[in-house]
């Protein structure tokens, strides 16, 4: 029988052998999940012997870890803007850099506004603008091609107790109506680089929501195409995008007759958002 410890230490070990970052950081992860502990009771308790059978449960967590599978998946959620969203292998994990999106979404969202997000995947961006623009927001719809990433999205929906609709629709296929601004979050990885990511994105995240195609632009040409037909007047389209992509965004987007483009960068520097406003 072992302590917390001991547990800890082990855990951390195990993935620093597996070459796992932040090895440290995780194992604690998996601790908090599995004990259902914070730091103050290990720092209290951390020499205390602890169940056989709670400890087997970290002890296949860490395993599961060090295959390298990501933590989010394992615990089955992730944090975004401050919430707790329910995720699994069926959505992409939400990511810090795309709070940059939400955040300049929030500024074109004016009362009554009506919010598209395309490609919702887990439903992070559609509900986080939602939660925090709740009185601005007449009607909140999030579309998806993926029928299990719209279970995770309504699961998501129905947790936060936020009116917001899901459909499942091939980019607009099945959208009407005009909407006042339009969020996304579209798959941009070239098909190239794909073997390239990190294990934990390349081998457990879902390929539909990270290939872009041959250059990773495939799904922006198509969105920004046919976004026309439906955004309002004077409505916004709002774009997560890859750190090498801004000026190809800028260039298309003001080529489709889109005023007031903008590339927004995130905290690291990097292009990270795509803006525009129909003319």
């Amino acid at each position: 029988m072992s302590t917390l410890r001991q547990l800890l230490s082990w855990g951390s070990g195990t993935l620093a052998n597996a070459e796992v970052p932040d090895s440290g950081q995780d194992a604690w992860m998996l601790m908090e999940e599995v004990f259902g502990i914070e730091k103050s009771y290990y720092f209290l308790h951390g020499d205390d012997k602890i169940d056989p059978n709670t400890q087997k449960r970290y002890e296949d967590m860490i395993r599961e870890r060090a295959k390298r599978i990501p933590v989010q998946y394992l615990t089955g959620k992730a944090w975004f803007m401050g919430y707790e969203f329910l995720v699994n292998s069926s959505v992409l994990i939400p990511r810090f850099d795309t709070e940059v999106l939400v955040e300049e979404a929030k500024k074109h969202i004016m009362p009554g506004c009506r919010l598209l997000d395309v490609c919702t995947g887990s439903g992070c961006i559609l509900l986080s603008l939602l939660a925090e623009c709740k009185d601005r927001i007449a009607m909140a719809m999030g579309v998806d091609i993926s029928k299990d990433a719209l279970q995770v999205a309504i699961a998501n929906g129905n947790r936060m107790e936020l009116p917001a609709q899901f459909r499942e629709s091939d980019l607009f296929t099945h959208v009407t109506g005009t909407y006042d601004v339009i969020v996304s979050n579209p798959p941009y990885i070239a098909t190239g680089e794909l073997a390239d990511l990190m294990p934990e994105v390349r081998d457990h995240e879902p390929v539909l929501a990270l290939d872009g195609m041959e250059d990773g632009l495939y799904f922006y040409r198509k969105i920004v195409s046919q976004a026309d037909g439906y955004l309002a007047q004077g409505g916004w389209l709002c774009f997560e995008i890859g750190y090498d992509q801004g000026a190809a965004l800028k260039e298309m987007m003001t080529e489709a007759g889109y005023g007031q483009v903008q590339i927004i960068k995130d905290l690291a520097g990097l292009d990270r958002v795509a803006v525009g406003q129909k003319k």
